[in-house]
């Protein structure tokens, strides 16, 4: 077989723009794996990118196979690439500047890449990457977060906020979780101590001295986040960068992530999952062929965790 089926955009638009289509298979590099892929994710940067908000920011060539989240197995792996042999079930965040995960085959840099947690099926393990590794690097390696510290993470029952809630617990943390009132049973699954219905309830008036906001929503809301840090608090971002200014003028610190294809923190992220420490929360399951519409709910912006497209049995 040298071809496979694939959504790809041929322009910069709306979701009517998103093509299923017979093309080639991926041609691999030396240090690449090829992973047929049984499951797939949405994420927001993937109808970002498909109505073209970040041309300036990422070199794209079109046409293009969208989606970043993979799970699969190994089915060719290149001369250079090591760690994985022919029929591993993997995961992995590709590299955001390749063709995506909306299709049959993709090739991954066997870097990126990790086994997938033994105890999730196909379609939960393709939920974790990105949201996950965003989750990891923003609370782990920028705010360094330390047990007995506390936490706010705002838009708690999204993809992100799901995964940093319970990473922020598996590190000791406490956590002060925001989400609508319908996600306050999820965001007490998944550990919150803490809920506010940012609905009813200006947080900044229900909370202070946090030593972490995570932000996930940018905007006003990360302008009213910088009330409730403490003297030496961080404002972590994955939306807005921070403006330093304003975090010298409140006494804080800030950082600004974008998620970067990790395979050891992967490898770490599945362990966690195995010890049952941590779990992928999905909003729901559709065809490969309904991208389109898995996009559309994704825009919407009230998916509760993930959209996953399931592509094969």
């Amino acid at each position: 077989m040298t071809t496979m089926k694939a959504v790809r955009i041929h322009a910069y638009g709306g979701p009517e723009l998103l093509h299923y289509e017979e093309i080639p298979r991926p041609a691999l590099n030396p240090d690449d794996i090829l992973i047929r892929v049984r499951s797939a994710a949405v994420n927001p940067v993937d109808w970002k990118i498909r109505e073209g908000y970040l041309q300036g920011f990422l070199k794209h060539q079109l046409p293009l196979i969208l989606g970043w989240d993979v799970s699969g197995e190994v089915v060719e792996i290149g001369p250079e690439a090591t760690g994985f042999k022919i029929g591993d079930a993997v995961y992995a965040r590709p590299n955001i500047e390749r063709d995506g995960s909306y299709a049959e085959y993709i090739a991954v840099k066997a870097s990126e890449t990790a086994h997938k947690p033994a105890t999730l099926d196909h379609d939960h393990a393709a939920a974790v990457p990105l949201a996950a590794l965003t989750a990891w690097q923003a609370l782990v390696d920028a705010a360094q977060i330390q047990t007995g510290q506390t936490v706010l993470i705002h838009a708690a029952a999204g993809g992100v906020g799901t995964f940093a809630v319970q990473l922020a617990k598996s590190k000791g943390a406490r956590v002060i979780a925001t989400a609508s009132s319908v996600n306050s049973g999820i965001v007490a699954e998944l550990g919150a101590d803490q809920f506010i219905d940012y609905t009813q309830t200006r947080f900044e008036d229900a909370i202070k001295d946090v030593d972490v906001v995570f932000d996930t929503v940018g905007g006003e809301t990360q302008q009213r986040s910088w009330q409730v840090l403490k003297p030496g608090g961080m404002l972590v971002s994955i939306v807005d960068p921070p403006e330093e200014k304003t975090a010298a003028d409140h006494g804080a610190r800030s950082a600004f992530v974008f998620i970067q294809p990790n395979g050891q923190q992967l490898t770490a992220i599945a362990r966690l999952i195995e010890e049952g420490r941590m779990k992928p929360m999905i909003h729901c399951v559709l065809p490969l062929t309904e991208a389109r519409q898995a996009q559309v709910i994704s825009q919407g912006g009230h998916a509760r965790g993930k959209i996953v497209l399931h592509v094969a049995d």
